[in-house]
């Protein structure tokens, strides 16, 4: 149907597997316009340097910039586990650098010897 308001209503008769072809190639186009966001991951250490941590926390703000999703991981070796809420401490802080750029999506609690949070850029 066309025009099914009109009187007498319009209708088209039309090639149904070329129809269907046409739609796929259409929705084909419409997903390859569109970017998936992807999610990159950067790994620190209880122990990590003021330097590194700069360096590290450089990589992060280029990804949030350019759209991508961050998963900031804290991962705690042998005796490092004794010391989890200072880890913890360490990567709140992290985040609460990137407050006017990122928002927290995800803060997950301790598991397998490490703590992990997603950042996602927020909206300008």
């Amino acid at each position: 149907m066309v025009a099914p308001q009109a009187n007498p209503p319009v209708a088209k008769i039309i090639n149904y597997g070329k129809f269907k072809y046409e739609q796929e190639k259409a929705e084909q186009k419409a997903k390859k316009g569109s970017k998936a966001q992807e999610l990159k991951e950067i790994r620190f250490s209880p122990k990590i340097g003021a330097h590194d941590l700069e360096i590290k926390a450089k990589h992060v703000r280029n990804f949030l910039e350019e759209g991508h999703r961050v998963k900031i991981t804290m991962v705690f070796r042998g005796r490092e586990m004794m010391f989890k809420r200072d880890g913890e401490q360490k990567l709140r802080e992290i985040a609460r650098s990137f407050a006017e750029i990122a928002k927290v999506e995800i803060a997950s609690g301790f598991i397998r010897k490490q703590f992990s949070l997603v950042l996602v850029p927020s909206k300008k």
